[in-house]
């Protein structure tokens, strides 16, 4: 006899059924399976061409899909990054060795990504043409807003100097004042103000290097250029040498008064309130002993006592 096999406990007697069921029928009644999602890859847009990037970001705008938006623009900023940078390298030509490249390009950048923004190709204009007008124009924006000369300085300077360039390859000589002024119908004080200001449109970078030299050492501009309002050393120590020797021969009132007057700087004033002298006093004891220092000097005092 088959031995009895132990009768099936409930747990088992439940799970085995459900297990066998399709997912359709376990649902309740009246309701779908949801569909299975299917991974859907993204174009690569790196070896797609420019024109169909160009329609899905229109498609992007369309739909109001933001972040969409905002990946597709920065394609095609990187499409068009060599045109800004071929704008700013061809505006540093014109610029001073001071201005950066980087910075150009910046700025071009932001001219690039409002270029991208407003752009309706249904007037049938081409991206490049658009793009790079405001490319240039976003670059000089920034250059003028870090002019520190007045934009009508700088328009004046630029009708002088068209008119003179003009008038120097009719004449074949650089124009008199009198003819420019005539040209620019202006009077001779008024171009010479503007001559003036003019001048003062062009900088320069003290970091800058020095260029055409013969040795291979790189110098700064700032280290070559003459300080005028500095003191000599040498010179400052002959005055005093001098000043020293020529007071040597004078009493204590005399060297006193010298030594206050034109070493300290104190007036004649002050210098007799110090002596208990009147201020008219301490003028002639000056002038006597300024009289005799001439004699000894010559025309060479007033380089020492000055």
């Amino acid at each position: 006899m088959k031995a009895k096999q132990p009768a099936p406990k409930a747990s088992q007697e439940i799970e085995a059924p459900v297990r066998e069921m399709t997912p359709k029928a376990a649902l309740p009644s009246g309701k779908r399976a949801a569909p299975k999602i299917e991974k859907v890859h993204a174009p690569d847009l790196e070896t797609m061409p420019t024109e169909e990037i160009w329609g899905l970001y229109r498609n992007a705008r369309k739909a109001k899909n933001e972040a969409e938006v905002e990946r597709l623009r920065n394609v095609l900023m990187e499409r068009h990054y060599p045109l800004v940078r071929y704008i700013a390298e061809r505006l540093l030509q014109t610029l001073p060795k001071s201005i950066e490249l980087d910075d150009l390009v910046s700025a071009g950048l932001f001219g690039l990504m409002d270029a991208i923004r407003g752009f309706d190709p249904d007037r049938n204009i081409k991206f490049k043409t658009y793009c790079s007008t405001r490319v240039r124009g976003s670059i000089l924006d920034q250059l003028r807003s870090q002019d520190w000369v007045p934009r009508l300085v700088r328009l004046k300077a630029s009708r002088i100097e068209k008119a003179l360039q003009r008038l120097t390859g009719e004449y074949g000589r650089e124009p008199t004042h009198a003819e420019l002024a005539e040209t620019l119908r202006m009077e001779h004080g008024e171009l010479a103000d503007e001559l003036l200001s003019a001048n003062a449109k062009a900088m320069f970078s003290l970091s800058e290097k020095w260029e055409d030299r013969d040795d291979d050492s790189s110098v700064e501009k700032v280290d070559v250029l003459e300080d005028r309002k500095a003191v000599d050393p040498i010179g400052e120590l002959h005055r005093r040498d001098t000043m020293l020797f020529l007071t040597k021969a004078l009493t204590h009132k005399e060297r006193f008064i010298i030594e206050q007057y034109y070493q300290v700087g104190h007036t004649m004033r002050e210098i007799g309130e110090m002596l208990g002298l009147t201020e008219s006093r301490v003028c002639q004891i000056h002038s006597n002993v300024m009289s005799r220092m001439k004699g000894q000097l010559g025309e060479r005092s007033g380089t020492f006592l000055t």
